[in-house]
């Protein structure tokens, strides 16, 4: 086995440097960043860490898929690993960051300066420089342009019909790799944004003459948000959209929309399609900076899109101003309304309990470090309980809808599911709406028959509000 020196090991690590984790920017304009052959040499530092230590062997299938090739190989180290089984480690990592933030006790400050996925986001952005993105990628990353297409009147019942029937499914599985037990989304003509075009937008700075409340600003907040509706919420699933602002609103708080929005970029990211996040960036962040120069904080009901406008296109533009100021202006539901509790500016006034709920908590959210604020808000409400779930749901992205890494994702999320079958809660719950369907599909492979439907955190707080 590696050996790795005395003192660098355990938990913690950074040679007794009690410094929190730095993320360094991601240097991918330098052509440095392409090189096969550094890359390589790179993969292999790296692994060899990995394999003396192995604490991250419990995270997700890329770990365990390089441990048993360093342990089957006829030198039982890393050099004796056949280079394909490197991009199988590549392939198997959906840039959760939960090794970085949660497990490695070699990432900056430490010497080593171990940083996993964007080692791995790296090896994906040099494949797909080389090769491109493939077809079935291409189509499974286009938000939009699948969401536009799909959601036309009479094309939607179409789309909706195939893709709950066992021939569409099928279909899907032979043309694009879609395993068809997987959960893919409903999608609607009405989307978010139609149903809430009430709100106005942010486009003069305004709320387009809407009578709003008064906002309160506090420390941390100015008391009125501008919504980034998000892909997934405004075509997918509306109501999540819908639930946010009731309740921002019973809260005092005016919502309005971006004027303007396309995908946040991270299931490009997370092909490695650098070129095609910058491209969604240059759209997306100039409407973010008009809200905020208009007063607005930005809110938006996805994790994952949350993060990409906090940490990853901060560390893709680190010289971009406007980027560094969107980071930090832009907020998950909870957090914003946990700081506006803070300021004793949030209503208590539940009419309903909840009872128990199992809340899971996704990976995109964890790493944000803002603490566990969706359960500090649920437990406000009377006579609710809510057990916390911190571990993968097997869902990431496009993942666990692929035909070759569905047994994989279920396997990562097979905990969780567990958890929520045998607590046998109310409610259960997911930030990550898509996580919370991959929760139903678990469940209704151990009872064979069709489970209760998750509840986003937003739907029960509104539930318990008496909206």
């Amino acid at each position: 086995m590696s050996s790795i020196p005395a003192g660098s090991a355990g938990g913690g690590g950074r040679e007794g440097s009690l410094d929190a984790p730095t993320r360094h920017p991601l240097d991918w304009r330098n052509p440095d960043f392409y090189d096969e052959a550094a890359l390589t040499k790179e993969l292999e530092r790296v692994f060899d860490i990995c394999h003396g230590c192995r604490r991250c062997f419990s995270l997700c299938n890329s770990f365990p898929t390089l441990f048993d090739a360093v342990d089957e190989s006829p030198t039982g180290e890393v050099d004796g690993v056949d280079k394909k089984v490197f991009w199988e480690v590549v392939d198997n990592c959906y840039l959760c960051d939960m090794c970085f933030m949660t497990k490695c006790p070699y990432v900056p400050p430490h010497p080593w300066n171990v940083d996993f996925p964007h080692l791995m986001l790296r090896a994906k952005a040099t494949r797909a420089s080389k090769e491109g993105i493939s077809f079935r990628n291409r189509v499974l990353a286009a938000t939009d342009a699948v969401g536009n297409i799909a959601g036309i009147p009479v094309i939607v019942e179409v789309v909706n019909a195939v893709n709950r029937s066992s021939v569409g499914r099928a279909l899907l599985e032979k043309t694009l790799g879609v395993a068809r037990e997987a959960p893919i989304p409903k999608y609607h003509s009405r989307t978010a944004r139609k149903r809430l075009d009430r709100l106005g937008t942010t486009a003069n700075g305004s709320a387009a003459g809407r009578a709003v409340a008064t906002p309160r600003a506090t420390e941390q907040t100015t008391g009125k948000v501008a919504l980034f509706t998000t892909c997934y919420g405004n075509r997918n699933e509306p109501e999540l959209d819908e639930d946010l602002v009731a309740v921002f609103e019973h809260n005092d708080i005016p919502v309005t929309l971006i004027a303007q929005e396309k995908c946040c970029g991270m299931p490009r990211l997370e092909l490695g399609d650098l070129e095609a996040v910058a491209r969604l960036k240059e759209f997306n962040v100039p409407q973010l900076q008009q809200a905020i120069d208009a007063g607005y904080d930005i809110v938006a009901p996805i994790p994952s899109c949350v993060l990409m406008f906090k940490q990853e296109l901060r560390l893709m533009f680190p010289e971009d101003a406007a980027v560094q100021q969107i980071s930090k202006r832009i907020f998950d539901p909870f957090e914003y309304l946990m700081l506006r509790h803070r300021a004793q500016l949030l209503r208590t006034d539940f009419k309903v309990s909840l009872g128990k709920v199992s809340y899971h908590v996704p990976c995109h959210l964890r790493v944000q470090n803002i603490g566990l604020k969706t359960r500090d808000v649920l437990k406000m409400v009377p006579d609710t309980t809510v057990d916390v779930i911190e571990r993968c749901s097997g869902h990431n992205g496009t993942y666990a809808v692929k035909k070759e890494f569905r047994a994989a994702s279920m396997k990562i999320g097979g905990p969780v599911m567990t958890r929520v079958e045998n607590a046998r809660p109310d409610h259960y719950t997911s930030d990550c709406p898509m996580a919370g369907h991959q929760i139903e599909s678990g469940l209704q492979e151990m009872s064979e028959k069709e489970a209760a439907s998750p509840e986003h955190p937003l739907k029960l707080l509104r539930l318990a509000y008496g909206l």
